[in-house]
């Protein structure tokens, strides 16, 4: 399994504000890094970001695959940065597990983020229902942009297995974004992990699962756009049912919003 990769050859080289943050300049960073880190562990991947970027944030749904990559997190540092964006719809449930497994892994630095003008745009919280893509924009895409600011680096969730724009997914990669806001890298630990190499994880070290997936959610987003999924189904046919959505579009790639594919 990917997980089981020897020690990392740690870069001796950092990402900072002051630094040379251009595009370009990031493109040229990341591509160093995963000729580095091209065959080592997703844990030795993330201690290498937390080494190589002062500024560095993990982004978590606290999900149903979320606790891999968290537990491997607190391996590394405990104290990392986590944003945990909160739309206002999730389940009582996903709140509930976020808390339980902060305590467990012992995770001192999360901050919950939201939106700041949804009484504007959604005063009556219906959004979701005539235009999703809207919704997820104002609730998600808005909020997190706004809170990366302070951060140079952020880490993800995301896995080749998801296919669309992931399938090439390498360990780092340049954000860029085309209305001129800061250029950063974006880290992706589990990028050559299978479906089975998470629930593999999961159960060998005897990880909490999201209460959602025992009762047919192996796919949790906000409660409005997330129902069941029945035997047979894609793990995703319950996010946004009987709708063309399926991402909620917090990836960007040359600073547009990518919506194929599993979310983070």
């Amino acid at each position: 399994m990917p997980h089981n990769a020897p020690p990392s050859l740690v870069p001796h080289e950092t990402t900072s504000a002051a630094g040379n943050t251009s595009p370009g300049a990031l493109t040229a960073r990341a591509a160093r890094l995963n000729v580095q880190m091209r065959h080592h562990a997703a844990q030795d991947v993330i201690r290498s970001a937390v080494e190589a970027i002062p500024r560095l944030a993990l982004v978590s749904s606290f999900g149903a695959e979320s606790v891999a990559l968290l537990h491997l997190a607190s391996r590394v540092k405990k104290d990392l940065p986590i944003l945990f964006i909160d739309t206002e719809m999730l389940f009582a449930e996903t709140r509930t597990y976020q808390r339980d497994v902060a305590v467990k892994f012992g995770l001192t630095h999360i901050t919950v983020v939201r939106a700041t003008e949804i009484s504007q745009y959604d005063p009556d919280g219906r959004l979701h229902s005539t235009d999703p893509d809207a919704c997820c924009t104002l609730r998600k895409t808005v909020p997190l942009q706004s809170a990366l600011q302070k951060f140079d680096g952020w880490i993800t969730g995301r896995k080749r297995f998801q296919s669309g724009q992931r399938a090439t997914l390498p360990h780092f990669e340049a954000e860029a974004h085309s209305d001129g806001g800061p250029a950063r890298i974006k880290i992706n630990p589990l990028a050559y992990w299978s479906a089975q190499d998470v629930q593999d994880y999961i159960e060998e070290n005897n990880l909490p699962r999201h209460p959602l997936v025992a009762r047919g959610y192996p796919s949790i987003g906000c409660a409005p756009c997330t129902s069941a999924v029945h035997p047979g189904e894609d793990p995703r046919a319950g996010r946004w049912r009987n709708q063309s959505k399926n991402e909620c579009g917090i990836h960007f790639v040359d600073g547009k919003v990518i919506r194929q594919g599993a979310s983070t």
